[in-house]
């Protein structure tokens, strides 16, 4: 951990301790500045605290309930039966005992201010890019305590390709899910954007909120080291948003199986625009800014980088990085223009689950930033909304691994055998109609395919270095 981390930890913790208790329980809730009321909105901004009524049962018309109070909220479809019954049947949603990491705000800070811990061991590569930029890969190798299971009978393990928070810290809760997927038999590998964890910013251009075109370099990368392995895909809060846009700009060519997003930001202009509960707006503002100080000097010819660290809020701080460019600049709308995650989700082609909390504290009440029209209408869609987790926690007690990481290997697992039945049923031969109308051939799995004969290093140039 650098040393810059565990001030920024401690402040982070300081600034939690002092502000919660007095700014929070005063303002429970948040509300978005300008955004429309989606269908099922009551307009309450707090939910009752036990066995009450809350934001959960605005979604409960006509949805599936499932064990620890959670509901399933989806276009009805083939697929959409075969993952409920898979959440019946999952002991990861079982409610279990009460413990003093029930609140939100302790679920929420626990994963982003404490440490990783030691144990992970990753081996890194670095992909340059078509501009010359560079992005990390962190190919997760171990350890594995209890050995790995077989995920993929009869073909090659899947791909996990894991995408953290647009602010750029890697979470003890994205390093746990990787280690559950190292023992379930997956290949995981984290996916770092220009200048964060350690990747080096070398040319004066950062990655904006919703632009997929770096994510898709390192896709294409992937495939070539591992071209018959299914992919599947896991994304954590703001990170959300560039996985979304990937899957909207490629449709059908986007190579994934399944995708899942953690607490996924997805009303993105309003949210940065409504702003969050102050303890966390001032955490990951310095958070992003202790991380891009180092690069001010070379930022200097492209933004006003006085301006840029004088920023008091994310909006500000988003604002003069990407729009108030020296060379280039744009409105903040036509920024949105551009990296709203669901400006083409109607050309997503892959199932999306979404694992949501009704007591989020950083993405705020579920009336008010969750388009449940999306989920309600789109049958590759699916939101699992649960009545506690907070943001990017849903954790349990330890040793056991957040639920939501358990319930993300239940849903992989199900698409694998729902995938298969319909081989079975269909015959690869076939005219490949899926069951949701032809929009893509997907009843079928990732096949063996022939790597091209040219060295990858005349595509990709890229390094390897180890580290623990």
């Amino acid at each position: 951990m650098p040393p810059w981390g565990a001030a920024l930890a401690l402040l982070l913790a300081a600034l939690a301790l002092l502000g919660l208790l007095a700014a929070l329980q005063r303002h429970p809730g948040r509300r978005a500045v300008g955004a429309r009321t989606l269908p099922g909105a009551q307009g309450q901004d707090h939910e009752e605290e036990v066995d009450g009524a809350g934001p959960a049962d605005q979604f409960s018309d006509g949805r599936e309930p499932l064990p620890g109070g959670c509901r399933l909220i989806c276009k009805p479809s083939a697929l959409a039966q075969c993952l409920l019954r898979a959440l019946r049947r999952s002991t990861a949603l079982e409610p279990g005992p009460r413990s003093w990491l029930s609140g939100p705000h302790l679920q929420t800070l626990c994963h982003f201010v404490l440490p990783v811990g030691p144990g992970s061991d990753l081996a890194r590569e670095y992909l340059q890019l078509a501009d010359d930029g560079l992005v990390a890969l962190d190919w997760v190798v171990g350890p594995c305590a209890r050995g790995r299971r077989v995920t993929n009978a009869g073909g090659l393990p899947a791909v996990l390709l894991v995408i953290p928070n647009a602010w750029g810290r890697l979470t003890r809760n994205v390093l746990g899910l990787c280690l559950l997927a190292l023992e379930r038999g997956y290949y995981p590998v984290i996916f770092h954007r220009r200048g964060h964890h350690g990747c080096p910013l070398v040319s004066p251009r950062l990655q904006p909120f919703g632009d997929p075109s770096d994510l898709k370099e390192a896709i294409t990368y992937i495939r070539f080291r591992h071209p018959a392995a299914p992919l599947f895909a896991v994304s954590e809060g703001s990170g959300s948003a560039l996985l979304l846009s990937y899957l909207g700009e490629c449709g059908s060519s986007s190579y994934m199986t399944g995708a899942a997003c953690i607490s996924p930001v997805l009303c993105c202009r309003e949210w940065f625009e409504a702003g969050l509960p102050w303890p966390y707006e001032r955490g990951f503002l310095l958070h992003q800014k202790i991380a891009l100080s180092r690069y001010a000097t070379a930022l200097e010819d492209t933004v006003d980088t006085g301006k840029l660290f004088r920023s008091r809020s994310l909006r500000e701080f988003e604002e003069t990085l990407f729009c108030h460019t020296k060379s280039f600049p744009i409105s903040w709308d036509t920024y949105w223009d551009h990296n709203d995650p669901l400006r083409d989700v109607d050309e997503a082609a892959v199932p999306v689950l979404c694992i949501c909390s009704a007591d989020d504290p950083v993405c705020g009440p579920p009336n008010h930033f969750l388009p449940t029209e999306l989920f309600h209408s789109n049958p590759y869609f699916f939101l699992l909304l649960s009545r506690h987790g907070g943001h990017c926690g849903f954790l349990r007690q330890e040793p056991l691994p957040a639920w939501s990481h358990e319930v993300i290997m239940e849903y992989f697992r199900a698409l694998t055998e729902f995938f298969r039945t319909e081989e079975r049923m269909k015959g690869l031969s076939r005219r490949g109609v899926s069951f949701l109308g032809g929009r893509r051939r997907w009843g079928t799995l990732p096949k063996r395919e022939v790597s091209p004969s040219s060295n990858l290093e005349e595509i990709f140039s890229w390094k390897r270095s180890y580290t623990r």
